[in-house]
């Protein structure tokens, strides 16, 4: 995509013209009218003094106004910092700050004039680091502060191409957006399908009801979904004619989820309940312009709860701590190289040189590749809890737990302890009309897994706590035991 993404998008406008390519609840966009909106508002950028590479903040929160300021700054030769319309605003003005930016854009409603914001008149300093540059994504922060993760407009628009050999976006999709454009994976969701000529059909927030409602009365035929959001779905019985209605309307072709681990009872659960759709699981990372591996169908009929196989271009390793590739079925740090990875951390070039070890990606992931290549993941490096000697990922847990039929998600944490150094607190969100006990987990445990595994501590909620992208929060947990916030599981 050698004139970057602005220029690609405003080539599918003149390709796609009249087709409808944004549709909310209160207006519908068309093609030529996106290009419209956003070669005007680039006007405006330009005469407000935009220079090249330079940063824009643009609010977002799912509006057809969102997708128009975002081409506008591509198009004045800007670099996006996309940024929902929700941010407090101390935590607005620390954005502002970091990156610098002079300018922002606000246009909630694609049918009036966007609003520009100028916070000083005098450019930032040339950075040679947003050369090229498309996005300047924020990191969840979930381990830490957030990093400034630049991505160049080659390296997200070639995985773009990518992601399309895959998954085969079509003029006659209607993508339904429920992911936010703040997020790497909302993004790619929303520009591949305008891009291919789809119609997007934004949803500015997340309700199970209205979300299935939309899946069956607009004609969805994909969406893209962090598993969160799907338990939300099945953990209420009252939605189950609802989700029978999407099924029997048949036109859901592709349920692609990722941003967090998918787990195997979860899986199962959708692949019977939405028949007739194919799910997809995707793993990436920011940094890597997101979807390194995919898990098509086949993949986990061969082997469940796997990530899958890489997506093209994408090369991987495990390694040990000292970057040396693992024996084959060994546990080791999953490593990425591909030409989609970041140019780097926006002002942070000893945060950028850490995440490598000679050229590779360092994901911080622990994985195991099996005799067939396919590649399962095991938990956070920063995640692995060292109890009394011995040390566990959270994730082998959760699946444990996962796979009781009283048990619709489980989250894993490690609380300091003065005598085993962490002990092991586990958050169960129990199935809809099911009470499990302690004694029974325990009992359920026995057998899967070795006794220094099994949880120290047990706590119940009706759902898993959120970080800000809507993916479950394994630090939010952790919080909210430190404060005595959990109620605890019956024993």
């Amino acid at each position: 995509m050698p004139d970057g993404l602005g220029h690609a998008l405003l080539q599918a406008c003149s390709r796609f013209n009249d087709a409808t390519a944004l549709q909310a609840p209160a207006s519908t966009v068309t093609y030529r009218a996106l290009a419209d909106q956003g070669q005007a508002t680039a006007a405006q950028l330009r005469a407000a003094g935009l220079q090249a590479d330079e940063p824009v903040l643009v609010m977002v929160s799912n509006q057809p106004g969102d997708i128009a300021a975002l081409l506008a700054v591509w198009l004045a030769g800007g670099v996006v910092v996309a940024v929902h319309r929700s941010t407090p605003p101390a935590l607005l003005a620390a954005l502002q700050q970091r990156t610098g930016a002079r300018l922002g854009l606000d246009w909630p409603d694609a049918s009036a004039a966007p609003g520009l914001r100028r916070w000083a008149d005098a450019p930032p300093p040339p950075r040679p680091l947003l050369a090229g540059a498309a996005f300047i994504i924020f990191t969840s922060g979930s381990t830490g502060v957030p990093k400034g993760v630049v991505l160049t407009h080659a390296a997200f628009g070639g995985k773009l191409q990518q992601i399309h050999s895959l998954l085969h976006f079509q003029p006659t999709d209607r993508t339904l957006l429920v992911l936010n454009l703040s997020f790497g994976f909302g993004l790619w969701v929303a520009l591949l399908t305008l891009l291919r000529g789809g119609t997007l059909v934004m949803a500015p927030a997340f309700d199970a009801a209205g979300f299935l409602a939309t899946l069956a009365g607009a004609r969805i035929t994909q969406v893209g979904l962090v598993p969160t959001m799907m338990r939300m779905v099945l953990t209420d019985p009252s939605l189950a004619p609802a989700i029978t209605q999407v099924v029997q309307r048949g036109h859901l072709r592709q349920m692609l989820i990722g941003g967090e681990l998918l787990g195997l009872s979860l899986a199962e659960t959708l692949r019977r309940q939405f028949s007739g759709t194919q799910l997809i699981d995707i793993y990436g990372l920011t940094e890597t312009s997101t979807c390194d591996f995919f898990a098509f169908p086949a993949d986990a009929a061969q082997r469940p709860g796997c990530i899958g196989r890489p997506s093209p271009q994408v090369q991987h390793r495990i390694a040990d701590a000292q970057g040396q590739p693992v024996a084959p079925g060994a546990v080791g740090e999953l490593q990425l190289r591909s030409p989609f990875q970041l140019a780097g951390y926006l002002d942070a070039p000893d945060l950028t040189a850490a995440a490598f070890q000679n050229g590779w990606f360092r994901t911080g992931d622990l994985a195991r590749q099996h005799a067939d290549g396919l590649v399962e993941l095991m938990g956070r490096q920063k995640e692995l809890i060292s109890r009394g000697g011995h040390k566990l990922t959270p994730v082998e847990v959760e699946q444990a737990l996962s796979a009781h039929p009283d048990v619709a998600a489980a989250m894993v944490t490690g609380v300091a302890d003065a005598v085993l150094g962490e002990r092991i607190h586990v958050l169960v969100v129990p199935r809809s009309g099911s009470a499990p006990t302690v004694a029974a987990l325990r009992q359920h445990l026995t057998g899967r897994l070795e006794k220094f595994k099994h949880p120290d501590a047990w706590h119940v909620a009706a759902a898993l706590p959120l970080g800000r992208t809507g993916k479950a929060d394994r630090g939010a947990l952790a919080a909210l035991i430190a404060d005595g916030q959990t109620r605890p599981l019956d024993t």
